[in-house]
């Protein structure tokens, strides 16, 4: 039967022509940049296929899976053998000291003996795909394919376990009645908003994006909810929040055969509006495993910026630009690939199985096939930044390779390394950096004498380039996953703290004892010391005038160090700063020309930097 939705069979589907042309020429660069060829639009450009409001989720009864335990669906290339690769020139094979790190919250995420507010959770599909984001006061754990809501201060949960597909209660279609997995959670900084998709193929075709966006900051409240459908399997999903997109990649399967990499762009403003939206889509017949840019922080790209997509070849990085027009799509371009050479790698295990672990020989995937969720983005001022994980051959068994790669408009490498301290095998990482330009990475460990275990590692910008520093654990697995189970993963995730800009907060998986269908997962939290926010703006700014004076006063804000104050004499400025105040929250000043209105604002200052403006208070000398 062809699957429904609510408001009845899907739209028509816009179907345009992409014209090819291939263009090359060579960045003057370190690390030399080569554009090999232009895919220009106009791309394909579709409806979504229903939208609708949820009601709150908090009043939604989450729904509980009852399935016999199975695999979820991921699509492969075919895997390389695996080698030895000695000729690495960046592997770390030590590590000094232990990350200097504060830790902060550790909790049980979803997983085998899981129990919240709404029940207990028992494991019928594998792998977790355990994924999560950290948002104002909550946590969203989205795993295979389940979820739950916590409180990022107390760890308590506040909604779940739910069934993936509760969220879309009431919407009808198979978004309501199937939940196929590769589910992602994310956070919308700039808008304050959650994002949580899971796919549904298993009625296709065709098969459906099932996305929902938040409507508050409250990822209990409710959502407008939307489907997009496509006529061939889209696999493997992945978001990246863009000021003017939410950006999606697919490896697209008909079948088991693979047709290529599918990029998208959704239309974030109608989504976080409720209104009707439309994607955006160019179909890549020889690319798989792209990653869209994911931004971080509160400081968006430069105006105009488009998104980046990358994925890797032979000892490369590959960088696609997906310029979206939402006024004219005609206009809408996706330029590569710009390939960005790097140190020399092989795939760990091939791309495919070879991840020992402790009282067993079955051995685990290492996904080495592909980038490593999420491609991070963060916007310095002085310059930008993306950081990325894959896992590689390191010697004799595996290491994470990472990258942090610079002015993405014209890609350069400065620094990468593989981190292989020791002998056990890493892998499964995910990247960020924090506002000030700390670098974590999280990862799964095991080896032949070890359960598979969660840790991490990390470092300061003032760090020897390419290098990480020793790593910490957060949970050792006391159990091994047994015959006939060797997929792990597919993801784990690691975020930043939208309101500190600093607190790292990662999830990934293991298991409490041997066995099949039994994993677990972990939510933990930390910090460097060295990363601080600038101070909040002062506020209740007042300007008093005396003979040839001012007197300017303001409220003290948590965190300052010092005050400058600026003083202009036009209505709004430029201002120029006239003295820094270290101990006072007030400050007279003198020398002023009688009958000339003066104009003050106050800036907040620590070692992270300055606030924004206060308030504007003006005063005229008599």
């Amino acid at each position: 039967m062809t699957p429904q939705v609510e408001s009845g069979s899907p739209k028509g589907r816009v179907l345009v022509g992409i014209f090819v042309t291939l263009v090359s020429f060579v960045f003057l660069l370190p690390w030399a940049s080569v554009l090999a060829q232009t895919v220009q639009g106009p791309p394909e450009v579709t409806p979504e296929v229903h939208h609708d409001v949820s009601p709150p989720l908090a009043h939604i009864t989450p729904l509980r899976d009852n399935r016999q335990p199975r695999q979820i669906f991921l699509g492969r290339v075919p895997p390389k053998a695996f080698t030895s690769n000695s000729s690495d020139s960046v592997i770390q094979s030590s590590a000094g000291p232990a990350v200097q790190t504060t830790p902060g919250l550790g909790f049980e995420g979803v997983g085998n003996g899981f129990v919240g507010p709404r029940g207990s959770f028992s494991v019928n599909v594998a792998p977790p795909d355990t994924n999560g984001a950290v948002g104002a006061t909550q946590f969203v754990q989205f795993v295979n394919a389940s979820f739950a809501v916590f409180d990022k201060n107390t760890g308590a949960t506040i909604y779940g376990p739910a069934f993936g597909n509760t969220l879309w209660m009431g919407f009808g279609g198979p978004c309501e009645t199937t939940n196929d997995g590769d589910v992602i959670a994310q956070y919308d900084k700039l808008a304050g908003r959650w994002i949580l998709s899971q796919l549904s193929f298993s009625q296709g075709p065709p098969y459906y994006l099932c996305i929902a966006v938040s409507t508050t900051s409250n990822a209990t409240g409710t959502y407008n909810r939307y489907a997009f459908s496509y006529s061939n399997l889209n696999d493997y999903p992945k978001i990246g929040v863009w000021p003017d997109a939410y950006y999606l990649s697919y490896n697209m399967f008909q079948g088991k055969t693979f047709l290529g990499s599918k990029v998208c762009a959704f239309d974030r403003n109608a989504m976080l509006a409720g209104s009707a939206a439309t994607q955006q889509c160019f179909q890549l017949n020889s690319t798989f495993g792209l990653l869209p840019s994911d931004l971080d922080g509160l400081t968006p790209p430069p105006s105009g910026s488009p998104n980046y997509f990358v994925n890797f070849g032979t000892n490369s990085l590959n960088f696609w630009r997906f310029q979206v027009n939402w006024t004219n799509p005609a206009q809408t371009t996706l330029v590569g690939p710009t390939h960005v050479p790097v140190a020399a790698f092989s795939e760990a295990c091939g791309g495919g199985t070879c991840i020992p672990q402790s009282g067993t020989a079955q051995q685990l995937d290492s996904l080495g096939d592909r980038l490593m969720y999420r491609l991070a983005y963060r916007n310095f001022g002085d310059h930008e930044a993306l950081v990325v994980t894959h896992s590689v051959t390191a010697g004799s068994g595996v290491g994470v390779r990472w990258y942090e790669i610079r002015n993405p408009a014209a890609p350069t490498v400065f620094q990468q390394g593989t981190y292989a301290p020791d002998s056990n095998f890493r892998w499964m990482g995910s990247i960020a950096m924090d506002h000030v330009g700390d670098i974590a990475v999280g990862y799964s460990v095991s080896g032949g004498s070890m359960h598979p275990a969660i840790r991490y590692t990390g470092r300061l910008p003032s760090d020897s380039l390419g290098t990480l520093e020793g790593e910490t654990t957060i949970l050792e697995g006391t159990g091994s996953q047994t015959t006939s189970l060797d997929r792990w993963g597919d993801y784990s995730s690691i975020s930043v703290d939208p309101v500190d800009d600093c607190t790292f907060w990662y999830t990934n998986e293991y298991l409490k004892s041997d066995g099949t269908f039994n994993w677990s997962t972990r939510i933990a939290s930390f910090k460097f010391p060295s990363c601080t926010l600038p101070p909040a703006s002062p506020t209740g700014l007042t300007a008093t005038a005396g003979n040839a004076q001012v007197s300017v006063s303001w409220n003290s804000s948590s965190g300052a160090t010092s005050y400058n104050v600026l003083r202009s004499t036009t209505n709004g400025g430029p201002y120029a700063t006239i003295t820094t105040v270290l101990t006072s929250t007030s400050y007279t000043d003198t020398g002023l020309t009688n009958g000339t209105t003066y104009y003050y604002v106050v800036q907040a200052v620590n070692s992270a930097g300055t606030s924004s403006y206060s308030n504007q208070a003006s005063a005229t000398p008599i």
